[in-house]
């Protein structure tokens, strides 16, 4: 609270700078197809701005003839001069780059740090910049492409999840237009849920997460969809070996409305249908999803944006097994300009993800359900008060609803119909941040979150021991509150600038994580748990410091980012020995345990911007420990996603304008897991025995992947390419699992037997668009 009323205070000093200026604002958006362009850079003489997420734009310069000049990456570059004797409302569309091999300036890879910003950890991707990177099937794929990059690891061939700084799969924020993505994987994780043709934009934040953002501990993915074309209609598409896309846009009132419609499918299932066996023909494997989006001009400050996503995985045996998950999400957006200076945001959002699975075998012939529900409403304002002082303050409530498992049998099953008890929780917060430059030199950004989470009835709430049994239960009727917690999360960064191409830069973030993933499996599953916070669950804390360099090199063609981090964290939550969290029961706590955590790394991204060759290097050094008694004689232990080296190459070769190769190539150390140290003979059985948590490791992982795109065709209207990927070109057998068994030779003997997924993996898609 001191924080904000140090900014008030601050604020009100300065209001006297006011008197001989006047403020310059709008909105920047593309000519070719009236899309917002977010992150444009607006700068008169020393002072600059950018765009926000909607491409509004508030800058206050001295009275007179003022020539500002509007950059954005794709864009050309464009200056404006204004006579400000008044404020003035100046929207300025720009026109898209002609792609021309001579013209070796043009930046092809973008990012999301800045030399004089305070924002560190933080990375842009557009699907501009990942069309030709080469992914398995040929499916571009921003998040795969995104845990290229330093300090984001991915969870492994298979896996759903991926790791930030030492964090879990579940400590990630994922954000399709606002609206939470609990899980953002198709097909086990092969695929994610993010058509990249409905994409606008991708920001990630690793560290020093602007206040607006919070309930995750490690990092945030604000993932924006494309508004829709208002000057023209297009149709755009693609097939692949597994799949199809089609994309829709255009006006719905020329310059002022516009829709976008995006579908993807697979058809996996369509071949299976074609074997004679019938125990292959009649499985089932496919996912599919849509994008839709409508946006009105209402006037010249006012737009509403409507939004929403729906897609499903369905994964079946026959008439015996079948497992089906999805999300859903809908986002209703009024951005209101109250003044030159004061620009409001107000959403309205619902998330959804649930999963089925049903089992049909001789006497078992049951359903299980679950799901998490959320309704989220956001008010947001960004105040600009003058050329050295923005402020982002606003507050939002969230309504949980989970249920977290429910059974559903027939009258002639031999398993019993139950329901775990279904949890409700409001989460609240409030939020300011004031950025101010300093000095010329000097920028801080400070500010504080304030979060408060309330756990509601209806149901039973219990008492555990420290050996995890149940102690006392107490009822609590429906809207009752068992417990709230309430958290501050402090904010603070700050940068110095040595000069035009170099800076240092250090923050620190405090986030609290309420919602918790729980899996007992060595892999992220659709099927994995959702818990809130209980009163035996505690809300998770980390408390992250963070410095940088960061350098531009050769006339800003280059570009070198060093940083280095440490987390401290609380509440952290890991099983005891032996747990078993899908047994029947409420107390799910007693299969818990808790104790802290902590994370430290180095990372390295060295980026080529521009030129006929672009790409990145980026490598991780890193460790990440938890500490639980319970777990490994007290001690301090690997977490699961511990991992020692990270590198990543990604490079893109335009030959000619027909012609465009890509390679990346990836080594990682191998994850941290618990093998066996000895067994055991019980009865006949043998019984492996284990000791030390995560104490060795999977054999290390690396994998090149090849790519080829050929444009067929490129006018005004119409564009056609064919691409080409080879993943795993060398055919590296990377460990999926790893597995005990007796050698059927000697029985006395254990032997271990690798599974591998993937080998060599060849594709070809062709898109179009016209």
């Amino acid at each position: 609270m001191r924080i904000i009323i140090f900014a008030v205070s601050l604020l009100l000093s300065t209001a006297a700078v006011a008197q001989s200026t006047h403020t310059l604002s709008g909105t920047i958006t593309s000519k070719a197809n009236g899309e917002t362009v977010i992150g444009a850079t607006i700068r008169a003489g020393k002072v600059g701005t950018v765009s926000n997420e909607y491409g509004f734009y508030s800058i206050t310069l001295p009275a007179g003839n003022q020539t500002i000049e509007v950059t954005s990456i794709g864009m050309v570059t464009k200056q404006e001069t204004v006579t400000l004797d008044k404020d003035v409302m100046l929207n300025i569309k720009l026109d898209e780059v002609a792609q021309n091999l001579d013209e070796v300036t043009i930046q092809a890879v973008s990012s999301g740090r800045s030399i004089s910003g305070t924002q560190m950890g933080v990375e842009r991707l557009s699907t501009a910049e990942i069309k030709n990177i080469p992914v398995l099937m040929g499916e571009r794929d921003l998040l795969k492409t995104v845990q290229l990059l330093p300090g984001i690891k991915s969870a492994g061939d298979g896996n759903s999840g991926f790791f930030v700084r030492g964090g879990g799969s579940d400590q990630n924020l994922i954000l399709l237009d606002e609206a939470p993505v609990y899980n953002a994987s198709h097909l086990l994780g092969f695929f994610s849920t993010f058509n990249s043709d409905a994409i606008k934009d991708m920001t990630v934040y690793k560290g020093g997460m602007p206040a607006q953002y919070g309930g995750r501990l490690s990092s945030v993915l604000d993932i924006k969809m494309n508004d829709g074309n208002n000057q023209d209609y297009s149709v755009s598409g693609g097939i692949g070996l597994i799949s199809a896309k089609a994309n829709i846009e255009g006006p719905i009132k020329k310059g002022k409305s516009s829709f976008l419609v995006t579908g993807r499918r697979t058809y996996a299932d369509v071949f299976l249908k074609l074997s004679p066996d019938s125990t292959i023909n009649q499985n089932t494997l496919f996912f599919y999803d849509l994008n839709a989006k409508l946006n009105y001009t209402l006037g010249d400050k006012d737009r509403l944006y409507l939004s929403g996503y729906f897609g499903q995985d369905k994964l079946g045996v026959g008439e015996t097994f079948g497992l089906s998950w999805g999300n859903a999400t809908g986002t209703a957006r009024w951005n209101h300009i109250f003044s030159s200076k004061l620009f409001s945001n107000t959403s309205l959002i619902y998330s959804k993800y649930n999963y089925k699975i049903d089992i049909a075998f001789g006497a078992n012939d049951f359903d299980i359900f679950s799901q998490i529900r959320d309704w989220n409403l956001k008010q947001e304002f960004q105040w600009y008060l003058n050329s050295r002082n923005s402020l982002r303050f606003g507050l939002n409530g969230i309504y949980h609803s989970l249920t977290p498992g429910e059974i559903k049998s027939s009258s002639t099953s031999s398993v019993n119909s139950s329901a775990l008890q279904k949890r409700h929780s409001l989460e609240n917060a409030i939020f300011a941040t004031n950025t101010w430059k300093a000095t010329d030199k000097i920028d801080l950004t400070y500010g504080v979150r304030l979060t408060s989470f309330s756990i509601l009835g209806e149901g039973d709430f219990f008492g555990i021991d420290n050996d995890g049994l149940v102690t006392d239960t107490n009822h609590y009727k429906r809207g009752e509150v068992v417990e709230t917690y309430i958290n501050p999360e402090s904010r603070l960064a700050a940068s110095y600038q040595f000069n035009e191409s170099s800076s240092v830069k250090a923050a620190y973030v405090r986030n609290v994580q309420n919602m918790h993933l729980i899996s007992n499996s060595t892999s992220s599953n659709p099927t994995d748990k959702w818990l809130a916070s209980t009163n035996i669950i505690k809300p998770e804390i980390a408390d992250q410091f963070s410095i940088g360099y960061y350098k531009n090199l050769a006339d800003d063609k280059y570009e070198l980012t060093v940083e280095t981090y440490y987390k401290d964290m609380q509440n952290q939550i890991d099983y005891r020995n032996g747990a078993d969290i899908y047994i029947n029961s409420d107390a799910i706590e007693s299969q818990l345990l808790f104790g802290k955590g902590r994370a430290y790394g180095l990372e390295v991204l060295m980026k080529k911007k521009a030129g006929k060759f672009t790409g990145w290097l980026s490598y991780t050094l890193s460790k990440t420990e938890r500490k639980i008694d319970g777990i490994s004689n007290n001690q301090w232990y690997n977490a699961r996603q511990d991992r020692t080296h990270d590198i990543a190459i990604v490079g893109t070769y335009q030959l000619n304008k027909k012609w465009t190769f890509s390679a990346n190539w990836i080594y990682y150390t191998g994850n941290a897991i618990t093998f066996p140290a000895g067994k055991y003979s019980v009865a006949d059985q043998v019984v492996f025995y284990y000791t030390e948590r995560n104490g060795y490791r999977m054999p290390a992982y690396h994998r090149l992947d090849l790519g080829a795109t050929w444009l067929l065709k490129k006018t005004k209207r119409r564009t056609s390419e064919l691409s080409f990927s080879l993943y795993n070109a060398y055919g590296r057998e990377n460990a999926y699992t790893i597995e005990f068994r007796e050698s059927k030779a000697d029985p006395t003997r254990t032997e271990a037997v690798q599974t591998a997924l993937f080998k060599f993996i060849p594709s070809i898609s062709y898109n179009f668009k016209f």
